[in-house]
């Protein structure tokens, strides 16, 4: 397999899992739906990333495929892909235990997980300036590539919200733990390398490296 496409699902897969396991709308409303109604409840709400984020994602690319004529541009795109990315590694090394909630609200859980991710502008900023740029930059070396990096980024995503949601129901005092913090720690770093990744093609856009 062409190591160029390895990379890119590493990449996929570490962003995925950042995205995952950080705290935000749609894993506080995983852990709703988990301690109100269950893990499957918030299994489903781990799954609607699938609906929003595609749609997103093929808006982002028509309009990454003229931009990719324009080196310039392309640049300027890969250097702020690298910025929201090394926020994304900050965030991780400044996540502290999940605050676990008590909230009961009626099921509906996927809709609301619709609603919720659609609501993220988040959502948008990433998929503009870091998903669809990588995902056209990953087709430069084959088919397989950028299908390997969309691939890791979902699976791990939405694995990693399942598995919160499993251990929210199971494990609670888990996602409070030191075990937690690690983790977030280490996602963190591979997310400053994947940053340093996006600020190289970056500057190469832009003729200021080689």
């Amino acid at each position: 397999m062409n190591p160029d496409a390895l990379g890119y699902m590493a990449a996929g897969a570490a962003l995925g899992l950042g995205a995952g396991l950080t705290p935000g709308p749609l894993l506080t409303l995983v852990l709703t739906q988990t301690f109100s109604h269950g893990p499957k409840e918030g299994a489903k709400v781990a799954f609607t990333p699938l609906l929003t984020d595609i749609p997103i994602l093929c808006l982002s690319l028509l309009a990454m495929s003229w931009i990719k004529t324009h080196p310039s541009v392309m640049g300027i795109i890969s250097i702020a892909g690298a910025i929201v990315v090394t926020l994304f590694g900050y965030d991780c090394f400044k996540t502290r235990a999940i605050i676990l909630p008590e909230m009961n609200i009626k099921p509906g859980s996927f809709k609301k997980g619709l609603l919720t991710n659609y609501m993220n502008p988040h959502v948008y900023i990433f998929w503009a300036t870091v998903g669809a740029p990588s995902t056209l930059l990953a087709s430069d070396s084959g088919m397989l590539a950028p299908v390997l990096f969309l691939s890791g980024f979902f699976v791990c995503l939405i694995g990693a919200k399942i598995t919160v949601a499993y251990l929210a129901g199971r494990f609670r005092e888990l996602l409070s733990s030191r075990t937690y913090l690690i983790i977030m720690r280490v996602l963190g770093l591979a997310l400053f390398a994947f940053a340093l990744f996006l600020l190289r093609d970056g500057l190469r856009f832009l003729n200021l490296i080689n």
